[in-house]
């Protein structure tokens, strides 16, 4: 993922694992070499961004990387079944959920549609705990990179305390988690936070 992100980076990206034998190859089945857990964003297609093929990814995607009980049972299922040895978490800049939950604290905040206000509901913490470290953030200037990370740092944290499958695989050292953010105008996947031994933290 690490080498194949420095090649979209680039600009030479190879497009691996994605012809008609490929296709052919999995059709009976799949061992994908991780798991991504990601934001909707339209611009954070995972296996574009990672120059990745069919099956090699297991992606998990909602607006704001929210944690549910269907993201957490998706990634049980890929790593207790498909034994994937690594799950990426990934954030990025500019992402709406999180400009959204920071105007949700607003005096003026216009009022939200019920399951959006929802989605992002979750994103609201880590903007209260800017608002309280910054006091440029208090007074209004909140900045939406340091909730994302914030926020980046609390899904990891609730993957982890949501699923025991997760957090003992993590213990017994057979996968490692990594929280990772991405940047829209360069293209960049940096990890940020990192549980388990994960070797190569991008592989």
């Amino acid at each position: 993922m690490r080498q194949g992100n420095a090649r979209f980076v680039a600009g030479e990206p190879r497009h691996p694992r994605q012809d008609v034998e490929r296709r052919h190859e999995l059709a009976g089945g799949q061992r994908p070499r991780a798991a991504l857990f990601g934001c909707s964003d339209s611009r954070l297609a995972a296996e574009i961004i990672f120059d990745e093929g069919l099956g090699d990814l297991f992606v998990v995607r909602n607006a704001g990387q929210i944690i549910s009980d269907s993201v957490v049972g998706s990634l049980e299922y890929a790593v207790a079944v498909l034994e994937v040895p690594l799950i990426v978490v990934l954030a990025h800049d500019a992402c709406g959920a999180v400009g959204a939950a920071i105007e949700s604290v607003q005096p003026d905040a216009p009022l939200l549609p019920p399951l959006i206000w929802r989605q992002i509901a979750s994103i609201v913490p880590a903007v209260r705990r800017v608002q309280r470290a910054d006091p440029a953030a208090a007074a209004g200037a909140i900045d939406p990179e340091q909730v994302g990370r914030v926020h980046l740092r609390d899904t990891v944290t609730q993957l982890l305390h949501a699923s025991e499958l997760i957090s003992e695989a993590v213990a017994e050292g057979r996968l490692a988690v990594v929280g990772a953010n991405y940047r829209l105008a360069e293209g960049t996947a940096a990890p940020v936070v990192i549980v388990g031994d994960a070797g190569d933290p991008l592989p």
